[in-house]
């Protein structure tokens, strides 16, 4: 509720494929600006250069292959989300930049000299841990205080097993839309199963071997021979 009404800059934490670009989604679909684009970029698959160009657009001739100008994800957004994933792995001068977004609402497209103001909110997520990048200098304690104003934490499916049945079968239910599968449950033993398993992956784990098993089972049901769990997949899970 508070949440939806400001434009507080968020921190989602958790370990990956923990989906924290759905709990993004859902901050930003439950804000006042919900109809405003909601833009995800992964720090990680760019440079800083293209990460820069991306997020604060350049202007013609900025780099090699810039022919013309182009607006950044920053002003195209409006005053909309841009989600930031894995924000804990980037540089030190991206970070500085990020900083002057967060409190000026300014940023300079790449070889421009003219700023440029953004009204977007920010939400930023990582599975680093935060606390010790900072001591260790390789994260701005000014940016991460910034950023983390309002904190979630995505837990590992390993610390709620109780919510893996109801996921594994809404995930089911989007597999056979996607897919076309005929499966329309999960047997009681596969479902132990599922929820014994440690889910290293999380949720994109499950979902990928929900999908290879909904592919294999010819029945109406996932029995325990359809699932591959992990890289043992035969072994039975070991006594906790």
């Amino acid at each position: 509720g508070v949440l939806s009404r400001n434009r507080a800059t968020v921190l989602v934490r958790g370990d990956t494929g923990t989906g924290k670009e759905m709990v993004a989604r859902a901050v930003h679909d439950h804000s006042i600006h919900s109809d405003e684009p909601f833009i995800a970029v992964n720090c990680t698959a760019l440079t800083d250069t293209l990460l820069e160009s991306e997020l604060f657009g350049h202007v013609r001739g900025a780099f090699t292959g810039a022919v013309g100008g182009k607006k950044g994800y920053f002003e195209l957004a409006g005053r909309g989300t841009i989600f930031l994933d894995e924000i804990g792995d980037t540089s030190p001068d991206f970070q500085s930049k990020l900083l002057r977004v967060l409190q000026e609402r300014q940023f300079y497209p790449v070889g421009g000299e003219q700023p440029r103001t953004t009204e977007a909110r920010v939400v930023a997520a990582t599975h680093q841990p935060m606390e010790e990048l900072v001591a260790e200098g390789g994260f701005r304690e000014d940016l991460y205080f910034r950023l983390q104003v309002v904190e979630i934490h995505v837990p590992s499916l390993r610390e709620r097993r109780e919510d893996i049945p109801l996921l594994a079968q809404h995930l089911l239910g989007r597999i056979r839309r996607e897919t076309g599968a005929t499966v329309r449950g999960i047997s009681e033993e596969a479902m132990a199963r599922i929820q014994e398993y440690d889910w290293p992956g999380n949720v994109r784990e499950l979902e990928n071997a929900l999908t290879r098993a909904a592919i294999v089972a010819r029945g109406p049901l996932v029995g325990t021979d359809h699932l591959t769990l992990g890289i043992h997949a035969d072994v039975s899970p070991s006594p906790k």
